[in-house]
């Protein structure tokens, strides 16, 4: 029996490029797949150029308030009635191949992560602590104390739009914790590698487009807004830690 897949896509003020990133993932789904779309109540008509791709398996639904990108990919993802839970931004680029690459890593794991590269010409993704190349390490038995290190250190490259996980990992990841108001992926990372059921795709599975509204920042933030982000990641391992015990 084929595995189906959610795509959950968060969009706000996208209109330039949601397109062209809606075309990617269709072009990569299977017939029973579905993309769940929670526009986030642009102000642009997003929501329109959504609606107007006309493909039975996306599934739009407009947000009345806006409540930020965290609150968008949680409605979402409660949204998803896939087995395998895709996450993505509204404007990079599906490498050909991602939905088998994902699928495959998430046969003995419960949350994968792949590696990406940028538009327009696949130069790779450069740490914003060091410049180098920034690539996902080989992860042995599926987390370690390292990685969670390494993850509050800002050095490891966790990016949604390169996530997905299983849907029975869904009642780890949800709902978000209230003190999360930024790095979704953070968090769902944290809690795969405390799970030890993570996986890295140590290969691209996502062609991502760099422009003055990303979500995501790609140079290092103040000493404030950084230290404020990594008390937030301890708190989020703590809680992960609790809900794993919980489950157990």
């Amino acid at each position: 029996m084929t595995t189906t897949v959610s795509v959950c896509m968060a969009t706000y003020n996208g209109a330039r490029f949601v397109r062209h990133q809606l075309e990617s993932i269709l072009d990569g789904l299977n017939p029973g797949d579905e993309v769940v779309v929670v526009d986030d109540a642009s102000t642009d008509d997003t929501a329109d150029v959504v609606a107007a791709v006309g493909d039975d398996r996306i599934r739009l639904i407009r947000s009345e308030t806006n409540r930020g990108y965290v609150k968008a990919f949680e409605a979402a993802i409660a949204e998803a009635t896939g087995e395998i839970i895709f996450l993505s931004d509204q404007d990079d680029e599906w490498v050909p191949g991602r939905r088998a690459l994902l699928v495959e890593a998430l046969r003995d794991r419960s949350i994968a992560a792949g590696d990406l590269v940028l538009l327009p010409d696949d130069a790779p993704l450069r740490s914003p602590l060091t410049g180098r190349p920034w690539h996902l390490d080989a992860l042995p038995s599926g987390g370690s104390l390292a990685n969670e290190l390494r993850l509050l250190a800002g050095d490891a490259p966790y990016y949604g739009c390169a996530m997905a996980f299983r849907r029975e990992a869904r009642d780890l990841i949800l709902p978000f914790p209230e003190f999360l108001v930024e790095s979704h992926d953070l968090w769902i990372a944290t809690v795969g590698n405390t799970a030890r059921g993570l996986a890295h795709v140590q290969s691209p599975v996502l062609r991502r487009r760099l422009h003055d509204a990303n979500a995501s920042a790609p140079k290092p933030r103040g000493l404030r807004k950084a230290l404020q982000s990594r008390w937030m990641l301890l708190r989020a391992w703590r809680e992960a830690a609790r809900r794993i015990r919980s489950a157990r």
